[in-house]
């Protein structure tokens, strides 16, 4: 029996996000969605559609009229606007009208892309997100948030459009490089961080099964992160308040980002990020230094990275990429800092000088 949760908006049903261990549901899910006469096209990247795409398109084939597929290099740096051209291209040439959908099969990267076409594409259609990834079943495919970068601003171009399925695969995990595992944590320990210290405890109880990818808890640990970011979402679907929360060390985490041109993982930058705005929190007396060394120690547990002393950045650097952040607000900065582990907030009032004080304190070599 698939794991399900619902995600409403204005009282109403939206769409559910299904957690299964297989893709051997997945066209009986779609097949709600009323697809009989209709055309899919699968956007994938060319890791993923290498391992699953001729799964997922027979799965996929007994429900509708035709099942194509669109496939592109994969790597953040083709998620741009030219890729999403040639993906308009392929869908005006092959005749996709409004009724048929996308499938976005694969990472963040594939949904963030493959949404953004759907949502501009003949000015609106449905897609479905089939993340294969830890950091995307748990982050980027849940919340309608969709885009692509420009001139190597991070999400830059993109629109706010709902999915109408989120099918999860749990055994696609246990394809992922161990890299990529670690960087879906990095989203997973910011969830606890922000809304649930019961989580992050929990989190800590069971890492070493979770380093392991121990289907059931893995399982148990993504329908809670699910319910995180669902939860978060109702409240506020376009980002005018309370989602804001999730960008918790995203304004650091993007800086650094980009100014490695994506060489890091996305979770990577987040676990990074993480670390500036905590210690923000603790210099501004709101963290003691002990629940820093703590959060330290997790991040460093599951191999993500907490300071910036083997990067080739400077603090200038940084302080100026955070200015270009899409999340600022009338010139102010809108920093995510925590009260406690599980209750964070919005604050405009970091300054410049704050924030170069903690890029300093992350340059420096640490071997506590």
């Amino acid at each position: 029996m698939a794991d399900r949760i619902t995600v409403h908006r204005d009282g109403k049903d939206i769409y559910d996000i299904v957690l299964e261990s297989s893709f051997s549901r997945l066209g009986e899910e779609v097949s709600r969605l009323e697809i009989a006469g209709r055309k899919l096209c699968i956007v994938s990247d060319s890791n993923v559609a290498s391992l699953y795409l001729e799964e997922v398109k027979a799965q996929l084939m007994p429900y509708c009229s035709n099942v194509g597929s669109f496939v592109f290099q994969a790597g953040e740096e083709q998620k741009n606007l030219d890729t999403v051209r040639e993906l308009y291209r392929y869908l005006i040439l092959n005749h996709y009208d409004r009724k048929d959908l996308l499938v976005a099969l694969g990472g963040g990267v594939v949904g963030d892309l493959c949404g953004y076409a759907a949502a501009t594409y003949l000015r609106g259609i449905r897609f479905i997100q089939v993340p294969t990834t830890l950091l995307s079943q748990v982050d980027s495919s849940i919340g309608g948030k969709t885009g692509v970068d420009f001139d190597a601003y991070k999400n830059m171009v993109g629109a706010f459009h709902m999915p109408v399925l989120v099918y999860s695969n749990t055994a696609t995990l246990l394809t992922l490089p161990k890299e990529q595992y670690a960087s879906g944590m990095g989203e997973i320990i910011k969830h606890g961080l922000i809304k649930s210290h019961g989580y992050y405890e929990w989190i800590e109880k069971h890492a070493e099964e979770i380093k392991h990818r121990d289907v059931g808890i893995c399982s148990t640990m993504i329908l809670e992160s699910d319910r995180i970011k669902r939860d978060v979402v109702e409240q506020d679907p376009l980002e005018l308040g309370e989602r804001a929360l999730l960008n918790f060390g995203h304004t650091l985490g993007h800086a650094i980002e980009k100014l490695m041109n994506f060489q890091l993982l996305h979770g990577q930058c987040v676990a990074l990020g993480c670390m500036g705005a905590i210690h923000l929190s603790v210099l501004r007396g709101m963290l003691p230094a002990q629940k820093e060394q703590m959060v330290r120690q997790t991040f460093l547990r599951f191999g993500l990275p907490v300071d910036l002393r083997d990067l080739p950045l400077n603090r200038e650097d940084i302080l100026a990429a955070t200015k270009s952040d899409k999340k600022m607000d009338s010139g102010a900065i809108c920093f995510i800092l925590l009260r406690q582990i599980g209750e964070a907030y919005i604050d405009r009032t970091v300054s410049d000088q704050e924030l170069l004080n903690t890029i300093s304190w992350m340059l420096e070599a640490r071997d506590e």
